[in-house]
C-alpha cells in the first residue's frame, strides 16, 4: 500500500519548502503598534490553542453519560470486553451489540462502521476493569441511569469522567494538529491567519456536541487524522521518502475508521496540491492516486463489517422525513442547510436534538428554503471564481461544502435531520474563510495600528463570548436529565426530547425519598410521555415509559393498557413478556385473579418458556390453555 502506481515520480514542486516563522513586515509609512514577535511562533501559537481548548472543555470532566453514550459505550459489551472485544468492533456495525439487545436487526440506512473511537473505549475499559460476562447484562441495564447509587453505577460514574477527559486531551491535540496544517498548507505566507482560524475553532460552542458527548470522539479522531494526512502528504510532496507516505495512506485509513468524512480527501487533496502545492491539476489527481487505493480498500471491509438494513417497520426518528411530501423533504434539506450557516453566525440556542418534529416540515417555496439555496449556489461560484486566482477561498469552499453534502440528505440519507456534530468538519472550511477575510479587512484599516487594534479588540471578544457559551453548555451535557430537561425549552415539540425528559424524570423518582414529590415526578413523566405520543402516535419508548411509570404508581389497568398499545406496534419487543408478567403480579397481590390470569396468559403467548408465569397460572388452576 505504500507504493504509488505512477512510473515516473512526481518532482517535488519548488514552491513546497520548510515553513520559517515569517514576521510580516510593518506596511510602509506604518509608525504604529505591530503585533509582539512571539505571536508569530509556533509554539507560542500551540499554547495558546491547547490552554484555550482545557479552558473551553476542562468542566466536562466531571460529566456522566448523555445521549448517545449508550449506544456505544454504556450498553456496548464488546467495549466491556475490553481488548478482547476489540476483534468484534473492528469485524462488526458500531451499533451491533446495541442493536441485539433489543432482539433488532440494523434499523440505520447503510449502517454504521466507526471502529476506532469504539476501539479506544474498550482500551479505556480494559484499565478500569473488564466486566464478567456473567453480569454483563446486569452491568449494561444500570449503567446509563439518572442518580444511580449501588456500587457499579457509582464505578461507571467515574469511568466516565475519564473517558471525558481523554475526549478534552484529544480535542486539544487535534486543534494543535489542525493549527500545525494551516500553517504549514493553507496559510504559509501568513502564520497570524492560522492562529485566527484555529482558535475561532477551538473556542466555538457549535462543537460542544462533539466534545462533550463521549461518543463523538469519532468526530475528533476523525479531524485529526485528516489533519494529519494532509500533513503528511504534502510532506511526501516535499521529501519523496517512503516512510512519509506510508504514514500518510495511514493516516488517511485511520481517519476512515474514525468516520467517512475522509472520502472527502479524495477531492479536497489534488485541490490543495494543486492551490498550495502549485502542482498542475493532472499531477495532483495522480499523486492522489494512492489514497484512492485506500479508500476502495475501507468500503471493501465496511461492506464486509456492517450488515444491510433489516426489515423492520419505517420509524420516524430514523427516517424523519418519512411523512413528508417529496416537495417538503426537499424544502426542508435545502432551509435546514440554512440552519447550519446561521448557528455558525450565531450559536445560540444550541439543542441535542433537531429530530422529529423539532423541525417541522418546510415547502418547497418556503423562502428559507429558497435563501438557502441561493447562498449555497453562491458558494458553488465562488468556488470557480477564486481557484481561477488560486485564492484560499476556493479551498475554504470546498472544505465546508464536501462534508455538508454528506449530511444534509439531498444525496445520502443519513437518519437525521440536522445535528451540531455533523458540521465540525465543514466549520474547517467555515474559519478559515473567516480568519482570511477578518487579515483582509484588519490591513484595510488606516492607518495600520487602528487596523490591528480593530483586529485584536475583535478577536478578544469573540473568544469571550464563544469561551462563555461553550463552557456553560458544556454543564447542559452534565447527563441525560440536565441535558433534555434544558433542551426542551429550544425544541418542545421534538418527540425525542419530550420522551428522554419523561424516561429520566421517572428514573428520578425511583431515589426519591418524599412519597408526594415521588408522584409528582412519576405524573410530570406521564405528561411528557403523553406529549411525545401526541407528536409520534406510534412511538414505543414514550408508551413504554408511560407503562412504568403506572406500574410505579400500582396502576395496573393503565400499565396493561399502554402495553397493548405496545404490542400493536411492535409485538416482539423484548421487554413485554417481563412488563405482562410484573403487571400480573400487581393484580394478583390486589386480588383482581382474572385480571391476573389474563396478563399471564398473554405472558406465555410472548414467551412460552416463561416458567414463573406457567406456575403462577397452575398454582391458580388454570393452565393458560
Amino acid at each position: 500500500m505504500a507504493k504509488t502506481p505512477q512510473k515516473k515520480p512526481i518532482k517535488a514542486p519548488p514552491a513546497i519548502q520548510p515553513v520559517a516563522v515569517n514576521v510580516p513586515k510593518p506596511l510602509p509609512g506604518n509608525t504604529g503598534m505591530v503585533f509582539p514577535q512571539w505571536l508569530y511562533s509556533f509554539n507560542i501559537q500551540s499554547l495558546i490553542v491547547a490552554v484555550l481548548a482545557l479552558v473551553c472543555y476542562i468542566n466536562t470532566v466531571s460529566n456522566e453519560a448523555a445521549l448517545d453514550d449508550n449506544m456505544v459505550i454504556t450498553q456496548n459489551e464488546y467495549v466491556f470486553r475490553g481488548l478482547s472485544g476489540i476483534p468484534d468492533i473492528l469485524t462488526k456495525d458500531s451499533y451491533n451489540s446495541y442493536a441485539k439487545q433489543f432482539n433488532s436487526a440494523n434499523t440505520l440506512s447503510g449502517g454504521r462502521y466507526r471502529p476506532l473511537s469504539i476501539v479506544t473505549f474498550a482500551i479505556e475499559q480494559q484499565f478500569f476493569g473488564t466486566v464478567p460476562q456473567s453480569k454483563m447484562d446486569s452491568f449494561m441495564n444500570h449503567s446509563g441511569n439518572i442518580g444511580a447509587k449501588d456500587p457499579w453505577e457509582t464505578k461507571f460514574a467515574g469511568q466516565m469522567h475519564t473517558r471525558h477527559l481523554v475526549n478534552v486531551l484529544l480535542f486539544a491535540l487535534s486543534m494543535v494538529v489542525l493549527l500545525y496544517f494551516l500553517r504549514n498548507i493553507v496559510f504559509r505566507d501568513s502564520p497570524l491567519m492560522p492562529l485566527l482560524a484555529a482558535v475561532i475553532f477551538t473556542v466555538h460552542p457549535i462543537h460542544t456536541e462533539v466534545v462533550a458527548n463521549v461518543k463523538s470522539r469519532d468526530e475528533i479522531m476523525s479531524l485529526l487524522f485528516i489533519s494529519l494526512t494532509f500533513i503528511y502528504a504534502f510532506r511526501y510532496l516535499r521529501e519523496r521518502k517512503k516512510w512519509v507516505l506510508g504514514a500518510a495512506l495511514l493516516s488517511y485509513f485511520l481517519a476512515f475508521l474514525s468516520k467517512e468524512y475522509a472520502i472527502t480527501l479524495l477531492v479536497l487533496l489534488p485541490l490543495a496540491f494543486t492551490l498550495f502545492g502549485q502542482v498542475p491539476l493532472r499531477k495532483s489527481v495522480l499523486a492522489a492516486l494512492p489514497y484512492a487505493a485506500v479508500a476502495i480498500a475501507y468500503v471493501f471491509i465496511r461492506a464486509h463489517a456492517v450488515s444491510p438494513a433489516g426489515n423492520v417497520a419505517p420509524e420516524i426518528l430514523n427516517d424523519p422525513y418519512l411523512l413528508a411530501t417529496g416537495p417538503q423533504r426537499i424544502g426542508t434539506e435545502m432551509a435546514t442547510a440554512l440552519d447550519y450557516l446561521k448557528l455558525l453566525l450565531f450559536p445560540y440556542p444550541l439543542s441535542a436534538d433537531y429530530s422529529y418534529n423539532a423541525i417541522p416540515y418546510k415547502e418547497l417555496l418556503d423562502p428559507a428554503a429558497w435563501l438557502s439555496l441561493l447562498l449555497h449556489l453562491g458558494m458553488v461560484y465562488a468556488f470557480f471564481y477564486f481557484y481561477k486566482k488560486n485564492n484560499v477561498l476556493c479551498f475554504a469552499v470546498a472544505v465546508y461544502l464536501l462534508p455538508l453534502l454528506l449530511v444534509c440528505n439531498l444525496f445520502f440519507d443519513i437518519g437525521a435531520t440536522m445535528g451540531e456534530r455533523l458540521i465540525y468538519h465543514s466549520s474547517v472550511g467555515f474559519v478559515i474563510a473567516v480568519a482570511y477575510l477578518l487579515y483582509m479587512g484588519m490591513e484595510r484599516i488606516k492607518p495600520v495600528w487602528a487596523g490591528k487594534a480593530a483586529l485584536a479588540v475583535f478577536m478578544g471578544i469573540v473568544v469571550v463570548l464563544c469561551s462563555c457559551e461553550t463552557i456553560a453548555r458544556n454543564m447542559d451535557w452534565k447527563n441525560e436529565f440536565t441535558l433534555f430537561s434544558h433542551d426542551l425549552n429550544v425544541v418542545p415539540n421534538s418527540a425525542l426530547v419530550n420522551a428522554n425528559v419523561a424516561a429520566a424524570v421517572i428514573d428520578r423518582a425511583d431515589y426519591e425519598k418524599n412519597e408526594k414529590k415521588k408522584n409528582d415526578d412519576l405524573y410530570t413523566g406521564i405528561a411528557l410521555a403523553n406529549k411525545a405520543v401526541s407528536i409520534h402516535k406510534t412511538y414505543v419508548t414514550a408508551y413504554l415509559n408511560k407503562g412504568l411509570a403506572y406500574f410505579k404508581l400500582r396502576q395496573p389497568d393503565s400499565v396493561i393498557a399502554n402495553l397493548d398499545i405496545i404490542r400493536s406496534i411492535a409485538p416482539n419487543h423484548p421487554i413485554l413478556p417481563e412488563m405482562y408478567y410484573q403487571a400480573g403480579r400487581m393484580y394478583y397481590a390486589g386480588k383482581q385473579y382474572g385480571k391476573a390470569a389474563a396478563a399471564w396468559k398473554i405472558t406465555l403467548e410472548l414467551n412460552p418458556a416463561d416458567a414463573r408465569a406457567q406456575g403462577a397460572l397452575k398454582s391458580m388452576g388454570d393452565t393458560g390453555s
